[in-house]
């Protein structure tokens, strides 16, 4: 891509985990003050999460479709031709328009395609101005459907994708406070084994598709090895005693 300067904006806004409710007031404003917003989508065409809840607050004439490698883990020379496809779609429109949103499920700076786009625009485009937009994201919203605290009093609180690895998962379990888990439905039966083997599965929950209609909501106990939605989320919460406080 051609380095050249540009006085645009690139907007990453957090849309939430799916429930259009869950965008913010500050994350609309974003989506309808920006010339074009631009949604992710992989190259089976499909409309994403994020694209499905922008349109409940632009014209779908406002939005446009760009193909992000979402889905490519093990080529990456594929990859990386995919991310620099992307990136100079992305450069022509700030050459275009003077803001440019980029719509993101959950949060732009919490495990966000975002992250790697605005490294991108950064190098190829000089003079951008990337602003992210907070937004809700799926361990908040799995906590408050399902009741589960995600922390209290001086528990931490640890936050782990699975496609790290299922070790890395068994580490955080070991350890105290409540373990929040990412993209694990791939990994489900290696996820049960190890919430089973640390002693975690009694108060754990999983959810998948949440605020959707085809939304699922269930006990860990009942994880039976079968793969699960690939944007599942596990919440295993602190062990926690001694009754209110008891953690302060």
């Amino acid at each position: 891509m051609p380095d050249v300067m540009s006085s645009s904006r690139l907007i990453g806004v957090g849309v939430g985990p799916g429930d259009p409710e869950l965008v913010t007031v500050k994350g609309v404003n974003a989506l309808r003050a920006a010339d074009v917003v631009v949604v992710p989508v992989m190259d089976t065409g499909e409309r994403g999460r994020a694209e499905a809840t922008v349109l409940h607050y632009v014209p779908a004439e406002k939005v446009l479709r760009v193909v992000f490698a979402l889905n490519e883990r093990t080529d990456r020379a594929r990859r990386e031709a995919a991310w620099d496809a992307a990136g100079a779609k992305v450069a022509e429109l700030l050459a275009a328009h003077e803001v440019v949103a980029f719509a993101t499920i959950g949060d732009p700076n919490v495990y966000s395609t975002f992250t790697y786009l605005a490294l991108t625009i950064g190098e190829s485009v000089p003079g951008t101005v990337v602003e992210t937009v907070p937004g809700i994201t799926a361990m908040q919203d799995l906590a408050a459907r399902s009741g589960a605290v995600l922390t209290e009093g001086t528990e931490p609180l640890t936050l782990v994708p699975v496609t790290a690895g299922s070790a890395v998962l068994k580490d955080a379990l070991a350890g105290p406070g409540t373990v929040v888990a990412y993209k694990f439905g791939r990994q489900a039966a290696e996820v049960a084994e190890a919430l089973r083997e640390t002693g975690r599965i009694e108060d754990a929950v999983w959810g998948s598709a949440l605020g959707l209609p085809e939304e699922s909501i269930r006990p860990a106990v009942e994880l039976d090895g079968e793969p699960l939605p690939y944007l599942s989320t596990l919440i295993a919460p602190a062990r926690r005693e001694g009754g209110r406080g008891g953690k302060l």
